[in-house]
């Protein structure tokens, strides 16, 4: 909603209520009666009282001034009858108004839960009622208070009134200059306050996702953009302060200044002592008071308000519409419609640092919703790198990455959440209950039969009985490599993200319970799988692969791959050389098919064969780069 649609708005509530405005205005002139004889009185006491030897003349106007100070402090009294009378309606409507809307949208949308209504219920209307209500008693205050001054200031006279009046305005105008520009810096300040707050609230909240994903320099560096955005904007909202605070200076205190600079030529030029101090008075007692009010309160609860009135008038179109349009992408591929790539890729180069030799270069990559894609490759050349620029993990040098139809960089984690998972090669498991690890990417509630179900999918519904159920403490020690990733596989499959990355995540299981994880992957609804593939087995499975070799990237079906791509042809001949599946020949100790230790044993192993690198990565003793430590083996 824009600020003349706001304005528009505030004018019909006002005209609605004509009534109570001419309740708040006639006691309002009671306070302006006040300052009227607050200076005025002051000036008679001395010119016609002591000034004039007149003592009780002087005496009686000092008790008309303090007649006057009861008057108007019934005025103010009786003025927040009035304000109240405007306030409490406002926070009426607002509140039918966010109810209105809430059960609009859960009637449309029925699958998506209005997490802030009840923030908008209690505490934005709060602030909005409040603000409102302070708002109007400052400009009230102010605009009764500046009448009586300036009134008070003709009377005694108008060469008082020429000093006073031209700085008066001028302050008014350079604030009323300011406020747009403060206004924008207030949002926009609140509005960098509030991711910061969101960013770090998330990155607490996912830490043990940051370490096990190796994402602390990712983590970090979204933090401090959150921080220097925040600064930024706090220098800009105070620039505009110091206006505001030159404003006040120009407007209530270069009055007092000319007074005192002038007196010599207005004493000379008709003016009494006693119209003098009357003029002092008025500005130092109420119109800078007034003044120094009208510029905090709109500076400060002005924009909260303006603010806050956005948010909670655009509750059913205005505010909704851009999360929604946001969130709309997330639901059509959490639905499964077809219509949008689940991963699209356009010109991404990716090097780790600036004047590196690119690790990925000008990668275009298009996954339709419901693909399977593995990705091949020697070793360093850059899957896992690309697995972390879907997940947004890293930034693109340049190119964009989309995921649901909106580029990566725009969204939050929060977001990112309900599309993709990683599942790195070191699965994390933290210490809670079983129900606990494996609900975590879960935002909603999740019923226990449909977790029993997700992890009897990957084939961990073993383990998770042989732990003791879902209720179970997990100790993450006790646990293997292997078990962890079932776990981690369980956790990802009953999330509600729809494109799932498994880098290397199944490199502790033995080929046929790797096989069971990836094909229940691939079959769910509208779910789109990428494996870094590292055996052969899962790159005969995927329907598309995606051979990296750093040069350039080659993309087909196993067929063709083998057909065009001579280094598919010797990453396939080296695999089928250690073995079809790589695992050992003994029989498994695990139930699950976990092999929690791999070592020399395998089927070809004639003694030659040792573990390298991450684990089932084995290597011909030939292909090692030195001799003697394995004692040429």
């Amino acid at each position: 909603m824009t600020g003349v649609e706001l304005a528009a708005q505030g004018l019909r509530f006002l005209r609605r209520r004509v009534r109570v405005l001419i309740a708040l205005t006639g006691w309002s002139l009671l306070e302006a009666g006040q300052t009227f004889l607050g200076g005025y009185a002051f000036a008679r006491a001395l010119d016609d009282g002591f000034l004039a030897h007149r003592t009780a003349v002087g005496l009686w106007w000092l008790a008309a001034g303090a007649v006057g100070i009861a008057v108007g402090a019934i005025g103010t009294g009786r003025s927040f009858r009035g304000v109240a009378g405007l306030a409490e309606p406002l926070r009426d409507a607002l509140v039918r108004r966010v109810v209105v809307g809430s059960l609009r949208d859960a009637v449309a949308h029925p699958h998506r839960a209005d997490t802030a209504v009840v923030s908008r219920l209690t505490q934005q209307v709060e602030i909005a009622r409040d603000s409102f209500a302070g708002l109007v008693m400052v400009a009230r205050s102010f605009a009764f208070t500046a009448l009586g001054a300036l009134a008070g200031l003709l009377s005694l006279s108008g060469a008082l009134l020429l000093v006073v009046g031209p700085p008066l305005l001028l302050g008014l105008a350079v604030f009323a200059l300011s406020l747009r520009p403060l206004a924008r810096g207030q949002r926009a300040f609140l509005a960098a306050d509030e991711a910061f707050a969101e960013t770090v609230g998330q990155t607490a909240a996912g830490l043990r996702d940051v370490v096990a994903c190796g994402a602390e320099d990712y983590a970090g560096r979204r933090v401090r953009a959150r921080i220097d955005a925040e600064y930024a904007a706090a220098r800009v909202l105070a620039r505009w302060g110091m206006v505001r605070v030159a404003a006040l200076g120009v407007g209530g205190r270069l009055p007092v200044l000319l007074l005192l600079v002038l007196a010599p030529w207005l004493l000379d030029h008709g003016v009494t002592a006693g119209a003098l101090v009357g003029a002092m008075t008025y500005v130092t007692q109420s119109l800078l008071p007034a003044l120094q009010s009208l510029v905090q309160g709109f500076g400060g609860a002005g924009t909260r308000l303006t603010v806050v009135m956005r948010r909670l008038a655009g509750d059913g179109d205005g505010q909704g519409s851009g999360k929604r349009a946001v969130d709309g992408r997330a639901d059509s591929l959490v639905r499964g419609e077809p219509t949008t790539p689940a991963v699209e890729l356009r010109a991404v180069t990716f090097g780790y640092g600036e004047t590196s030799r690119p690790v990925v270069h000008d990668l275009d990559l298009v996954l339709p919703m419901g693909s399977h894609l593995a990705v091949v490759g020697p070793s360093g050349i850059g899957k896992s790198t690309l697995a972390g620029l879907i997940c947004g993990l890293l930034k693109p040098r340049s190119g964009e990455v989309r995921v649901g139809g909106e580029p990566v960089s725009e969204r939050e984690p929060g977001q990112l959440n309900r599309l993709r998972v990683l599942i790195p090669q070191e699965a994390y498991v933290f210490s809670g209950t079983v129900g606990d690890n494996l609900r975590y990417l879960c935002a909603e509630p999740v019923p226990d039969d449909e977790v029993w179900r997700a992890a009897d999918a990957v084939g961990a519904a073993q383990l998770v009985g042989r732990i003791g159920g879902l209720d179970a403490v997990v100790d993450p020690a006790a646990l293997s490599a292997g078990e962890r990733q079932l776990l981690a596989l369980a956790r990802a499959y009953v999330s509600p993200a729809r494109v799932v990355l498994l880098d290397e995540a199944t490199c502790h299981l033995d080929a046929a319970a790797e096989a069971r994880a990836e094909r229940a992957f691939a079959a769910r609804p509208g779910g789109t799988l990428v494996v870094i593939a590292h055996r052969i087995s899962s790159a005969r499975r995927a329907e598309r692969v995606l051979v990296m070799d750093g040069a350039r990237a080659l993309c087909g079906r196993h067929e063709e791959l083998l057909e065009h791509s001579g280094l598919y042809r010797d990453l396939v001949g080296h695999w089928e050389a250690v073995g079809p599946s790589s695992q050992p020949a003994r029989a498994l100790r695990y139930p699950d098919g976990v092999n929690a230790v791999a070592g020399p044993g395998l089927a070809v192993d004639r003694g030659h064969v040792v573990a390298h690198r991450a684990v089932t990565q084995m290597q011909p003793a030939g292909d090692l780069g030195h001799r003697g430590a394995l004692g040429g083996e």
